[in-house]
């Protein structure tokens, strides 16, 4: 089987899922889907430290998923979609073999239904045909 996707660089797509491993990295980055945040931003729906936030931002920023600017005092956030983007033609490859799979499924399960609706038809008999060897 060819290994599907792995002609693109391994370790960008693997530094990608293991920073998409963690919900608060993936909550960070729905956060800045909708525009770019500070840290202070950033962390004021979790309950956990400034500093904290700040190691998944490295995470995500070491994964090539966020990057951070300068604005005078403020370093705020971006995202960075195209390491998603990435992942997700990855991912399609799988999609489109699953899908092929399950067509391939349907077409098998149409013929089993076909072949067991032409050996399960009625008999047809009269009622009051003797039958062989019995007498009346």
């Amino acid at each position: 089987m060819k290994r599907l996707g792995y002609e693109q660089r391994p370790d960008r797509l693997d530094a990608t899922f293991s920073a998409l491993a963690d919900p608060t990295r993936r909550a960070i980055l729905a956060r800045l889907a909708s525009g770019q945040a500070t840290v202070t931003e950033l962390a004021e729906p979790f309950a956990m430290t400034q500093p904290a936030i700040s190691k998944h931002l490295k995470v995500l920023e070491r994964a090539g998923l966020i990057s951070r600017g300068r604005d005078a005092q403020r370093r705020p956030c971006r995202l960075e979609a195209g390491r998603l983007a990435e992942a997700n033609g990855w991912l399609e490859n799988y999609r489109t073999f699953w899908a092929e799979s399950f067509e391939r499924l349907d077409v098998v399960l149409d013929e089993l239904k076909l072949d067991e609706s032409k050996t399960t038809k009625p008999k047809t008999t009269t009622p009051n045909t003797p039958r062989k060897g019995t007498t009346q």
